[in-house]
Formats: C-alpha cells, structure tokens, sequence
C-alpha cells in the first residue's frame, strides 16, 4: 500500500501556521557568502546551486556531517552531497568550501566562519540557506553567534505540499517542524540563540500538535 504524503485534514491549519512562522521572507540580496546548513534535505543544495547562477554569492560554504536522521539519505555526509550536486549543476569546485564535521546549528556557523577566515575571505554579509522551518532558527543563532553579519536567509521555495512531497514523509515534516518551534525559545533561554516573539497563534498551533502526539523532535 502506497504511503500518503498528504498533511492530515484535521492538522493542516497548525501545521500551516507554524510553516508561515518559521518563513522569514526575506529580501534576497548580494552577500559576501552562501551557508548552505546540512539536513536530511537536499533542497538546500538545490537552492544555494540557484542562487549562486544567480550571482548572490561568490562563494558558497557546505557544512554538515551526519545526524540519525540524514545517515541513510547522505552516508558521505550532509556537506559533501550538497557539494557534489552543486559541482554537478555546474557550481565551480573551486568556489566551493565544504565544512564537514557540524552537528547543530551552531557548530555549522562557528566552524564556517572558521573556515572562511582560515581561507581570508572577509565576511560582512552571509546568506544563510537551510530548510524551510530552520530560517527563524538559523537566523537567531546567526545574530548570537556572529552579530557583526549582516544576515539573510532563503530555502528553496517550495510550497508546504510540494515540500511533504519532496520529503514523502508527512509526520517527518511536522514533527520536524514542531520540534523547530519549541526550539526557538528553549535555545534563546539557554544561550544558544537570540529570544525571537512567538505569537500567540503559533503557541496554540504548537500546543495542539503536540497533544496531537507529534512530539518525536521535541527536546
């Protein structure tokens, strides 16, 4: 029997409200850097590979190892199969750099900073790339951990559907995507990120989809 990769009636409209919360709709523009942040998802390479044809960054950086959940999909890891698909969608080796040992957030953003000074190229601006539901995240661990940046984030730019789709898990993505939100305080109350407003529509979509039992991803 096929396995559906349709987001449940009964939960859309949470799910949906959570999907809008974490899409910061950003402005793209020029930036010093690209960061593509390793997942279980390729449409990370996908659109870091576009918007580098697109002459926003010069240089891009893949940064990633393995997590329990990107293992069987990425077995040489999450940067070096970002990195070959961009190389085989006609991205220069050369412009790319490949971060291969991160396993959160921050490891990804310390340990590419790193690597781009090691390489001296001066960084005023980065534009960080990640899936969809790690934009919020990625961007108030970003202002934390490297505050003199200007930062902008992007995902490929799909659809919350045509995203599930692309997965072909749907209870991957919403825990996944509850997960993230109870990220966004609980990282800010420790230290590991900037507090970012949580309203309280999100806070209510949250709580349901946890009573709902969508709590694999949940700290």
């Amino acid at each position: 029997m096929a396995v559906s990769v349709v987001i449940p009636d009964r939960i859309r409209a949470d799910v949906e409200m959570l999907w809008r919360y974490h899409d910061l709709d950003h402005e793209l523009s020029p930036c010093d850097v690209g960061i593509g942040l390793g997942s279980h998802d390729l449409g990370v390479a996908v659109i870091a590979t576009r918007l580098f044809h697109e002459g926003l960054f010069p240089w891009v950086v893949f940064t990633g190892a393995n997590a329990p959940t990107t293992i069987e999909r990425f077995p040489r890891g999450e940067a070096v199969h970002y990195r070959e698909y961009a190389v085989e969608h006609g991205v220069p080796t050369e412009s790319i750099l490949v971060e291969p040992q991160a396993t959160n957030t921050a490891q990804n953003l310390d340990y590419s900073r790193r690597l781009l000074a090691e390489r001296q190229i001066p960084v005023r601006s980065v534009l960080l790339m990640s899936r969809p539901y790690q934009q919020r995240r990625a961007y108030a661990t970003c202002k934390l951990m490297w505050p003199e940046v200007d930062v902008v984030c992007a995902s490929n730019p799909l659809e919350l559907d045509d995203y599930v789709r692309s997965i072909g898990d749907p209870r991957r993505v919403v825990d996944m995507l509850v997960g993230d939100t109870q990220r966004i305080e609980v990282y800010a109350e420790r230290g590991f990120a900037v507090p970012q407003e949580v309203p309280d529509e999100v806070r209510a979509a949250f709580d349901r989809l946890v009573a709902a039992g969508y709590t694999s991803r949940l700290i």
